[in-house]
């Protein structure tokens, strides 16, 4: 029996998801009071919103879900366990999509690439339409939102490409990548900061009575940067030494202290991967996260993202935090 199921048999399955869905602050408390009866007798409705990390977009993670509307949902990302597992409980609306960012949470739409993403190739049925703001699936009625965003906003994707770029150029020596970009984060943290403060806000303003869970970003580069080899594919590829210490220190942990100090300050819950994920990441023997490659042959792409055993060990942490345990 999954754990989702064996964990609500034993204790009260619908009512126990229910009380495990009440929320911290008094206000929302009061809202969810008012808005849902003591023991539930619908599912719980869940909207799961965020970038690729929560859409899954790599074939590690399985095929595509549908619609096929190039946001690249794959049926082993972590929102897409917790459905199968949880079953008629919970009504998931899943609209996390590759590439957002947080402006496209709340404020405004997304044209997405599908999969594979350049310059591994491009999808063969994009261009897709526009998709729209992810909080357009979020109403009065929503008792559970999970965010995982906030890497797309500090320009992530660029910033992998231009150190792998880099790191080729300078054979692997000083830190160039640093050296690009170090002048530069601190205005993007702050700019996160903002527009992660103003989607918690719409989020609350459109659903008063739901519990807001917030997802962080895993480890994906190891405290030992021995362990990475240069020039392997299935690791960071041509990334220095010297870039990949720097963008653990001040790329993705501040990334995640952003996100747990916004997510604090309005009262919500944030699930931190990163304690976990330790030792799981890209160069470790037991990765959780991919790194340019899942294979070469054949050729498969993940571009650093989570593989079928980090989206599980997602779906665990988000389990525990919304049941409350």
């Amino acid at each position: 029996m999954p754990r989702f199921l064996s964990r609500l048999a034993v204790a009260g399955t619908a009512v126990v998801l229910a009380a495990g869905l009440t929320t911290p602050t008094t206000a929302q408390a009061t809202a969810q009071t008012a808005a849902r009866p003591s023991t539930r007798t619908r599912p719980v409705n869940w909207v799961a919103t965020g970038d690729s990390y929560t859409a899954g977009i790599i074939e590690a993670t399985g095929d595509l879900t549908e619609p096929r509307d190039g946001c690249a949902r794959t049926v082993l990302s972590y929102p897409e366990i917790i459905r199968r597992d949880l079953g008629s409980l919970v009504d998931l609306g899943n609209v996390s999509c590759s590439g957002a960012t947080t402006e496209n949470v709340y404020a405004t739409g997304l044209s997405p690439l599908g999969r594979p993403l350049p310059p591994l190739g491009s999808d063969p049925d994009a261009p897709y339409p526009p998709v729209p703001v992810q909080l357009d699936a979020v109403g009065p009625a929503t008792d559970l939102v999970t965010i995982g965003i906030g890497g797309n906003d500090l320009g992530f994707a660029d910033i992998l490409k231009n150190c792998i770029e880099l790191g080729a150029a300078t054979l692997g020596q000083g830190t160039p990548c640093k050296d690009k970009y170090d002048a530069s984060l601190p205005d993007r943290l702050d700019r996160l900061r903002t527009n992660y403060d103003r989607m918690l806000t719409a989020v609350h303003a459109k659903a008063p009575a739901a519990r807001v869970v917030t997802v962080g970003y895993p480890h994906l580069v190891p405290e030992d940067t021995g362990l990475c080899r240069y020039g392997d594919l299935l690791q960071f590829a041509t990334f220095t030494g010297g870039d990949l210490a720097w963008a653990r220190t001040a790329v993705l942990e501040p990334l995640n202290a952003v996100i747990a100090r916004d997510t604090a300050a309005h009262g919500d819950t944030f699930v931190d991967l990163y304690p976990a994920t330790a030792g799981h990441g890209v160069c470790d023997t037991d990765h959780w996260v991919d790194g340019v490659l899942t294979s070469l042959l054949p050729l498969k792409y993940a571009v650093v993202h989570p593989n079928a055993r980090g989206q599980a060990n997602t779906a665990a942490l988000v389990e525990d935090a919304v049941l409350g345990g």
